[in-house]
């Protein structure tokens, strides 16, 4: 697994929540980093905990936290916050000064509707995804949310890119109307309320152009998501039913939508040998019982961890973790 990731320069590491995302996230981003490759880990789920695994204090700015790799949690609600002001500034430029109050209200009620953070994030994530080689990393890891979450993410690019072209049409189709009218203010006396001068025609402008670059950002995140030379996407697991389940149906999703798991992660493998208590034995036969369906159901390529009696934390620890399969 190793060998096979370390080809590739976006890693996507998800899967159900308290499986060891985080730990094999943080794992690997050690591993690249001891390599020699530099390294940019971030963590897109809403409750961090990215920065406990690394021992160190995180926040929204990149932080170097070892040699060669440096590592972020993302505010979602800061970045929510930027990118709704961003929106309404742009539209207070060709919006009436008596409307402004209610298009603010709607955007503060837009910030909190469905999928509305998810969009500012994504267009953070895209940023990073296109910007990390330029800001001098080889790799970069997302740490992601529970498995639903990372789907949503991963399709994300796709309807966004959609939903923004569905604007710049309708903008074309209203350039059009706007030609066909523009001939009549060629011949009216009141050039001053002529609302197709040039300077009230700048902020559609500006607007079309924001669009247009929305739309460049999210079709080549898109394109690099899913180049299967570029990007991998791991999936964590612990050898249980629900877990098991999950696993598969976000497989057969990703089947879907046309995108390729490197591998699966199989978490918290109970050893044979620590198995002289009635407990444990029995837990060891649940799991194998499990591990048998993984072989049946799962068809891309597995890795097992096994289970071990102290916390993954910390430079050291993390830098075996990967070690113990």
């Amino acid at each position: 697994m190793l060998d096979t990731l370390s080809t590739k320069k976006v890693i996507f590491v998800g899967g159900k929540g308290g499986v060891g995302k985080t730990t094999t996230a943080a794992s690997l981003a050690h591993k690249l980093a001891l390599d020699g490759k530099k390294v940019l880990v971030i963590s897109t789920d809403p409750a961090h905990s990215l920065g406990d695994a690394l021992g160190r204090k995180l926040n929204g700015e990149i932080h170097r936290v070892a040699p060669n790799l440096s590592a972020l949690e993302l505010d979602i609600e800061a970045i929510s916050e930027r990118h709704f002001d961003r929106i309404a500034h742009q539209v207070a430029q060709y919006t009436k000064p008596d409307m402004r109050p209610k298009m603010q209200q709607q955007l503060e009620l837009a910030k909190d509707a469905p999928g509305g953070q998810e969009a500012a994030l994504l267009e953070t994530m895209c940023d990073y995804l296109m910007r990390f080689e330029e800001l001098g990393y080889d790799h970069l890891i997302f740490d992601t949310a529970p498995t639903g979450h990372t789907l949503r993410l991963l399709v994300l690019p796709e309807m966004m890119s959609a939903w923004t072209d569905g604007l710049i049409a309708q903008q074309k189709k209203q350039h059009k109307h706007k030609e066909a009218a523009q001939s009549f203010w060629q011949r009216a006396d009141n050039q001053t309320a002529n609302p197709f001068n040039q300077e009230k025609q700048a902020p559609w402008q500006q607007a079309l152009r924001q669009l247009e670059k929305r739309k460049h950002l999210f079709k080549h995140a898109r394109d690099r998501i899913h180049d299967e030379h570029f990007t991998a996407i791991v999936l964590v697991m612990i050898p249980e039913k629900l877990p098991l389940y999950e696993t598969v149906r976000t497989l057969e999703q990703f089947e879907k939508v046309n995108l390729n798991c490197a591998g699966v992660v199989v978490n918290q493998v109970i050893d044979e040998q620590l198995c002289e208590h009635p407990f444990w034995l029995q837990r060891y036969q649940l799991q194998q019982e499990v591990l048998v369906e993984i072989e049946r159901n799962i068809h891309v390529p597995k890795y097992r961890i096994y289970l071990q009696s102290e916390h993954i934390v910390g430079e050291e620890k993390l830098q075996k973790f990967l070690a113990l399969s």
